[in-house]
């Protein structure tokens, strides 16, 4: 019995180990040749930091990530915004009229291809005769990321005690002042960890931003598959690498958040 619970458990860490490098090893490939001196990604030159020197050199690029910050930004504030709002519709108004609806058509775009989304998104501003640029980017991705800070603040309002906001409204507060003196400060970290998410997203997506961009409006995901239509350059690796790095600080940030979170709400519990 003992020797087959070991099999099992070799059987699973080689699968794990297999799985991961599928997943991570390409990663790890593009960050390495990300310090290539060659100009050549097939060919080893030796180690050097040219490449990140020519990112920031390059204006066309700089002005696509800064456009890409910008997005990412604003639509991850206004995402977190209305989804905290939804969540809170959603978790403490169990019994109002047209709830099955409302959330049916706000988790919609978790489940729906982000091709479909992004040309109904386009025949939209066009039906709107909208100036496609930078908001028809951002109001785009609101709507692909607002679902995610719902599901992420809705999961925490459902762990909470709901007995802590009646406690505050037997002292004197009325809803709106129990929601924010003791809901609010508990959920905050989930808050924090919805925006993060919804801002990582926004800062990857290519296929709704291809359909909703316009002229001096590209983001740097768009930039970044144009220049690759016409051949990888190094500095494309040392891009992605600061992209992966800056991804997953908000990756960690969001995981402490979220941990921070139930910790928190597991201290507030009763006794």
């Amino acid at each position: 019995m003992a020797r087959q619970v070991n099999r099992m458990s070799a059987f699973n860490v080689t699968s794990l180990a297999l799985g991961l490098a599928f997943l991570y090893l390409p990663i790890v490939i593009l960050v390495i040749y990300s310090f290539n001196a060659s100009r050549l990604v097939t060919v080893w030159g030796g180690w050097s930091l040219r490449w990140y020197f020519e990112f920031f050199n390059d204006r066309a690029m700089l002005d696509a990530a800064w456009m890409s910050l910008r997005v990412a930004a604003v639509s991850a504030t206004i995402a977190t915004l209305l989804g905290t709002l939804a969540a809170v519709g959603l978790a403490r108004g169990e019994r109002f009229r047209g709830r099955a609806l409302f959330s049916g058509m706000l988790y919609a775009p978790l489940v729906m291809p982000e091709v479909i989304s992004g040309l109904s998104l386009l025949l939209l501003f066009v039906a709107l005769n909208a100036e496609r640029g930078f908001w028809t980017v951002t109001i785009a991705h609101t709507t692909l990321t607002m679902c995610f800070v719902t599901v992420v603040v809705q999961s925490r309002l459902a762990s909470l005690d709901r007995s802590l906001e009646e406690a505050a409204m037997d002292l004197g507060c009325n809803p709106v002042q129990a929601f924010i003196r003791v809901t609010l400060p508990l959920i905050v970290p989930a808050i924090a960890a919805g925006w993060m998410l919804a801002f990582t997203l926004s800062l990857d997506d290519v296929v709704i931003a291809s359909f909703t961009t316009g002229p001096g409006s590209a983001t740097l995901p768009i930039r970044i598959y144009s220049e690759v239509r016409l051949g990888v350059k190094p500095e494309i690796n040392a891009i992605c690498t600061m992209v992966i790095a800056l991804i997953a600080v908000l990756i960690v940030i969001a995981s402490l958040a979220s941990k921070l979170s139930s910790t928190q709400g597991e201290s507030a519990a009763p006794l």
